[in-house]
Protein backbone atom coordinates (compact mmCIF):
# COMPACT_ATOMS: atom_id res chain seq x y z
CA UNK A 1 0.00 0.00 0.00
CA UNK A 2 1.37 3.48 -0.91
CA UNK A 3 1.38 6.51 1.25
CA UNK A 4 0.17 9.60 -0.15
CA UNK A 5 2.78 12.18 -0.63
CA UNK A 6 0.93 14.61 2.06
CA UNK A 7 2.00 11.27 5.09
CA UNK A 8 5.38 11.91 3.53
CA UNK A 9 5.95 15.61 4.41
CA UNK A 10 6.59 17.26 8.15
CA UNK A 11 5.54 20.72 8.16
CA UNK A 12 7.06 22.56 10.24
CA UNK A 13 6.00 25.68 11.32
CA UNK A 14 8.57 28.69 11.94
CA UNK A 15 6.37 30.43 14.05
CA UNK A 16 6.98 28.28 17.23
CA UNK A 17 10.55 27.39 16.25
CA UNK A 18 11.39 31.42 16.58
CA UNK A 19 9.31 31.49 19.73
CA UNK A 20 11.76 28.92 20.94
CA UNK A 21 14.68 30.05 19.68
CA UNK A 22 15.69 33.56 21.00
CA UNK A 23 18.31 33.82 18.32
CA UNK A 24 16.33 33.10 15.60
CA UNK A 25 13.63 35.84 16.85
CA UNK A 26 16.43 38.00 17.07
CA UNK A 27 17.41 37.82 13.55
CA UNK A 28 14.40 37.10 11.55
CA UNK A 29 11.55 38.45 13.89
CA UNK A 30 9.93 41.14 13.71
CA UNK A 31 12.03 43.68 15.67
CA UNK A 32 15.69 42.33 13.75
CA UNK A 33 15.07 45.69 11.62
CA UNK A 34 18.17 47.22 10.06
CA UNK A 35 21.64 46.86 11.49
CA UNK A 36 21.75 50.53 12.00
CA UNK A 37 19.31 50.53 14.78
CA UNK A 38 21.66 47.41 16.80
CA UNK A 39 25.18 48.74 16.67
CA UNK A 40 26.70 51.84 17.35
CA UNK A 41 28.21 53.84 14.05
CA UNK A 42 31.86 53.37 14.64
CA UNK A 43 30.91 49.47 15.51
CA UNK A 44 28.90 49.59 11.99
CA UNK A 45 32.21 51.00 10.27
CA UNK A 46 34.65 48.29 12.04
CA UNK A 47 32.65 45.49 11.22
CA UNK A 48 31.81 46.68 7.36
CA UNK A 49 35.62 47.67 7.06
CA UNK A 50 36.98 43.92 7.92
CA UNK A 51 34.21 42.17 6.68
CA UNK A 52 35.40 44.14 3.33
CA UNK A 53 38.71 43.76 3.86
CA UNK A 54 38.48 39.91 3.97
CA UNK A 55 36.50 39.89 0.72
CA UNK A 56 38.80 42.56 -1.47
CA UNK A 57 41.98 40.27 0.17
CA UNK A 58 40.53 37.08 -0.74
CA UNK A 59 39.08 38.20 -4.00
CA UNK A 60 42.45 39.38 -4.88
CA UNK A 61 44.53 36.03 -4.34
CA UNK A 62 42.24 34.11 -5.87
CA UNK A 63 41.66 36.48 -8.70
CA UNK A 64 45.86 36.16 -8.99
CA UNK A 65 45.39 32.47 -8.45
CA UNK A 66 42.83 32.10 -11.24
CA UNK A 67 44.84 34.55 -13.47
CA UNK A 68 48.06 32.63 -13.28
CA UNK A 69 46.50 29.52 -13.97
CA UNK A 70 44.51 30.77 -17.51
CA UNK A 71 47.91 32.57 -18.57
CA UNK A 72 50.14 29.57 -17.69
CA UNK A 73 47.38 26.90 -19.39
CA UNK A 74 47.58 29.32 -22.45
CA UNK A 75 51.26 30.18 -22.64
CA UNK A 76 51.92 25.69 -22.31
CA UNK A 77 49.53 25.11 -25.04
CA UNK A 78 51.65 27.17 -27.13
CA UNK A 79 54.75 26.25 -26.32
CA UNK A 80 53.26 22.46 -27.20
CA UNK A 81 51.54 23.61 -30.61
CA UNK A 82 54.92 25.69 -31.70
CA UNK A 83 56.56 22.45 -30.65
CA UNK A 84 54.77 20.21 -32.17
CA UNK A 85 53.25 18.50 -29.88
CA UNK A 86 50.04 19.87 -30.23
CA UNK A 87 47.46 21.07 -33.36
CA UNK A 88 45.20 23.23 -32.47
CA UNK A 89 42.18 23.93 -35.13
CA UNK A 90 41.43 26.94 -34.77
CA UNK A 91 38.65 27.56 -37.01
CA UNK A 92 36.84 24.44 -34.77
CA UNK A 93 38.03 26.66 -31.73
CA UNK A 94 36.59 30.43 -33.29
CA UNK A 95 32.83 28.64 -34.41
CA UNK A 96 32.60 26.70 -30.59
CA UNK A 97 33.68 30.48 -28.79
CA UNK A 98 31.09 32.01 -31.19
CA UNK A 99 28.03 29.08 -30.22
CA UNK A 100 29.19 29.92 -27.19
CA UNK A 101 28.59 33.76 -27.29
CA UNK A 102 25.21 33.32 -28.85
CA UNK A 103 24.07 30.72 -26.10
CA UNK A 104 25.12 33.30 -23.53
CA UNK A 105 23.33 35.67 -25.30
CA UNK A 106 20.27 33.86 -24.84
CA UNK A 107 20.82 33.02 -20.96
CA UNK A 108 21.42 36.86 -20.07
CA UNK A 109 17.90 37.84 -22.07
CA UNK A 110 16.23 35.31 -19.88
CA UNK A 111 17.84 36.00 -16.72
CA UNK A 112 17.28 39.75 -16.71
CA UNK A 113 13.98 39.60 -14.31
CA UNK A 114 15.77 37.88 -11.73
CA UNK A 115 18.75 39.99 -12.30
CA UNK A 116 16.73 43.47 -12.00
CA UNK A 117 15.31 41.99 -9.01
CA UNK A 118 18.51 41.46 -7.04
CA UNK A 119 19.60 44.56 -8.00
CA UNK A 120 16.58 46.44 -6.70
CA UNK A 121 16.78 44.00 -3.28
CA UNK A 122 20.58 44.95 -3.01
CA UNK A 123 20.05 48.56 -2.80
CA UNK A 124 17.32 48.60 -0.70
CA UNK A 125 20.37 46.74 1.29
CA UNK A 126 23.15 49.26 1.13
CA UNK A 127 20.14 52.17 1.61
CA UNK A 128 19.17 50.58 4.84
CA UNK A 129 23.02 49.82 5.90
CA UNK A 130 24.76 52.92 4.51
CA UNK A 131 27.29 52.62 7.38
CA UNK A 132 27.89 49.18 7.10
CA UNK A 133 28.06 49.34 3.43
CA UNK A 134 30.47 52.21 2.83
CA UNK A 135 32.82 50.44 5.50
CA UNK A 136 32.74 47.26 3.43
CA UNK A 137 33.54 49.32 0.04
CA UNK A 138 36.14 51.04 1.76
CA UNK A 139 37.67 47.91 3.23
CA UNK A 140 37.08 45.88 0.18
CA UNK A 141 39.55 48.26 -1.66
CA UNK A 142 41.51 48.45 1.01
CA UNK A 143 41.78 44.40 0.58
CA UNK A 144 42.80 44.70 -2.62
CA UNK A 145 45.10 46.71 -2.41
CA UNK A 146 47.40 44.85 0.42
Amino acid sequence: EHESDDDSYEVLDLTEYARRHHWWNRLFGRNSGPIVEKYSVATQIVMGGVTGWCAGFLFQKVGKLAATAVGGGFLLLQIASHSGYVQVDWKRVEKDVNKAKKQLKKRANKAAPEINTLIEESTEFIKQNIVVSSGFVGGFLLGLAS
